[in-house]
C-alpha cells in the first residue's frame, strides 16, 4: 500500500470518527439530563488528545495531528455545552 493511500485510510478514518463524536455530542447536549455526561470523561479525553498530538508531531504523523486536535476540539465543546447545561439547571 502506498503512502498515499495509507494517508487516505487515516483521513476516512478521521471522517468516521469526527463524525461519531459529533453526533454524541449533539445527542447530549439534546438529552433531558446531562446527569449521565460525566466531566472526568471530558478532562480524560482532552488529557489523552493533548499528549497524542504531541506525540503524533514527534513522529510526523499528519493524520493523528489533525484527528486529535478534532477530537480535543470536540471534547472542549461537549464539556462547554454540558456545563451551559448544568448551569442553566
Amino acid at each position: 500500500m502506498s503512502a498515499g493511500s495509507t494517508d487516505l485510510l487515516g483521513w476516512a478514518a478521521t471522517a468516521v470518527l469526527i463524525a461519531t463524536l459529533a453526533r454524541q455530542i449533539h445527542k447530549q447536549h439534546t438529552a433531558e439530563s446531562v446527569e449521565a455526561v460525566s466531566t472526568w470523561l471530558f478532562v480524560g479525553q482532552m488529557t489523552a488528545s493533548v499528549l497524542f498530538i504531541a506525540y503524533s508531531a514527534l513522529v510526523g504523523s499528519t493524520v493523528f495531528v489533525v484527528t486529535n486536535t478534532l477530537i480535543l476540539a470536540t471534547a472542549v465543546t461537549g464539556q462547554v455545552l454540558a456545563m451551559r447545561r448544568r448551569r442553566r439547571r
